[in-house]
């Protein structure tokens, strides 16, 4: 009895399927649908934000290990991890900025400052020193010891250099440590210099000398601080013991052909920030962020060709812009880099009150398609609350995130803790849209500076401590790292190439789906995320 079999193609000896099964194979096997099939094929077009999609799992055959985050943050500058921190006041000064750099990302110090001001911010990123507090918390020997208690609660540590005005670059009288505050009674009647340890009793090193001199130094006495002094006995910097033991623990460190930590800082677009963009380039900033919550105007296209013109070797980089067009008209402008979101950031009311803006899944993938065209990186900028977002901006064209909330409450942003009446450690939070900050000049992002009356697109809130950068990003960077061998990709430039060829998959997630992805169906829990 005949068996029915297909015929088998001419020289495909031992073959048992026919060409016509083994083409439609692989199509009969793609779940999901491409990004091209979400954000450009459907008859009526809708907006959709991170949580409105989930990536399908590929094939792992690699290690977690074997993944490379290395991606660009502008034309010229990489990466080793894609992470920016957000040139907001709550958010990245030169702590920040450091703190990032350090972790392989780089931070954006914001101009809710004078021109001065943020010069100096620079300046401190530019020459930081591994193990070296050029910033150190001081005070003033009048200072009772119950107000120095108080501080050392809000800062986390207990040893601070007692200096004529309480000020750095004032003359160093002492340091009160925890081993002169402990079993002293009437606390609020005896001074910092009642107890500290005097100038002429310290162990204190000259200004100028190496880490490797100062960690000697610190072995030697068995000190837990070094006051770094100058000639005439000013207080130039202080080396912890701990800090000086970390030094060496950062080879992803975002780095110049000199060696120094890069950083980038924020200008508007008023005729102004020409001078201050002048001022930041003398102090060695590495890029310009033109911050602007629509990039899309003729303020930010002029001072964009005047930076790339006058400093021909900046890195600068354009935005706020969620639209092919935007984008668009800022590449042909110049720019290095680009920033993609509008109105979705946790604390921003863009959208609310003024009908504007996109969502965020939608904006980057369409604006990313277009820069790729141009060789332009975009930082995806806003909605970010997971490293499950940051997964989801890379697979959607994003060279690098760009974080606010993310990062506020770590140590290295900018104020002081508080507690909530929970017990909860909290930080302020607040937009740049927020009246608060507007307040201080941040209106000129939203082209208000003139108004009479402001109009509030952010809001001030808190946050919750996150502890430092150090035990932080590595949590991030490791989520992502999980993330992308979920996915099947060894790195993020990998990623992308998925995303373009439609090998990417995805799938969009009904409300319930979305529920149904996060914590459900206990009693009560507790969210740890790293330990």
């Amino acid at each position: 009895m005949p068996t029915h079999t297909e015929p088998v193609a001419a020289g495909a000896k031992g073959r048992s399927r026919s060409p016509r099964r083994a083409a439609v194979a692989e199509p009969e096997m793609m779940d999901g649908h491409s990004g091209k099939e979400i954000f450009e094929d459907r008859s009526c077009k809708t907006g959709f934000t991170y949580d409105d999609l989930i990536c399908l799992p590929g094939q792992i055959s690699f290690g977690v290990h074997e993944v490379v985050l290395e991606s660009s943050f502008t034309k010229m500058i990489k990466l080793k991890t894609p992470i920016v921190s957000s040139p907001m006041d709550t958010v990245t000064e030169h702590k920040m900025a450091i703190g990032m750099a350090l972790e392989g990302g780089i931070g954006v110090i914001h101009n809710n400052l004078t021109i001065q001001e943020q010069a100096s911010e620079v300046s401190m990123v530019k020459k930081y020193k591994s193990g070296f507090i050029t910033d150190p918390v001081c005070i003033q020997p009048t200072m009772l010891l119950s107000d120095i208690d108080k501080l050392a609660a809000s800062c986390g540590f207990t040893g601070f250099p007692v200096t004529d005005d309480g000020k750095m670059n004032s003359r160093l009288l002492g340091l009160v440590t925890r081993r002169d505050t402990d079993f002293v009674k009437n606390r609020a009647s005896i001074t910092a210099s009642q107890i500290m340890t005097d100038f002429k009793d310290l162990v204190t090193a000259r200004e100028g000398v190496g880490s490797q001199a100062a960690n000697e130094i610190i072995h030697k006495t068995k000190k837990g601080k070094l006051p770094i002094v100058s000639e005439d006995g000013r207080l130039v910097a202080l080396i912890a013991r701990t800090d000086l033991k970390k030094s060496a623990e950062f080879p992803l460190a975002t780095k110049d052909a000199k060696g120094q930590l890069r950083v980038a800082a924020s200008i508007g677009t008023r005729p102004c920030d020409r001078d201050r963009a002048r001022a930041l380039v003398d102090a060695g900033v590495d890029a310009i962020v033109v911050d602007s919550s629509q990039g899309d105007s003729h303020f930010q296209h002029d001072i964009i060709r005047w930076m790339k013109q006058e400093f021909p070797d900046l890195q600068v980089v354009g935005g706020n812009v969620v639209t092919k067009r935007q984008a668009k008209h800022l590449i042909d402008c110049g720019v290095d880099g680009l920033r993609v979101g509008m109105g979705i950031g946790s604390i921003c009311t863009t959208q609310e009150v003024c009908a504007c803006g996109r969502a965020q899944a939608s904006a980057v993938y369409n604006v990313a398609k277009i820069a790729k065209q141009h060789g332009v990186p975009i930082i995806a900028d806003g909605g970010i609350g997971s490293p499950g977002h940051i997964v989801k901006a890379f697979c959607l064209g994003a060279s690098a995130v760009m974080c606010g909330s993310l990062l506020a409450g770590t140590e290295e942003s900018p104020g002081e803790y508080f507690f909530a009446e929970g017990g909860q450690r909290l930080k302020r939070y607040r937009g740049m849209g927020s009246l608060e900050a507007m307040k201080k000049g941040s209106d000129d992002r939203y082209f208000g500076s003139s108004s009479v009356v402001k109009v509030a697109q952010g809001v001030s809130g808190s946050v919750q401590d996150k502890g430092s950068l150090r035990r932080y990003v590595p949590y991030l960077v490791q989520g992502l790292q999980h993330g992308l061998q979920d996915i099947g990709s060894k790195s993020v430039e990998d990623l992308r190439e998925q995303l373009y060829s439609g090998r990417l998959r995805f799938e969009l997630r009904s409300a319930a789906a979305q529920r149904e992805g996060g914590v459900h169906g206990l009693h009560s829990f507790e969210r740890k995320l790293f330990g």
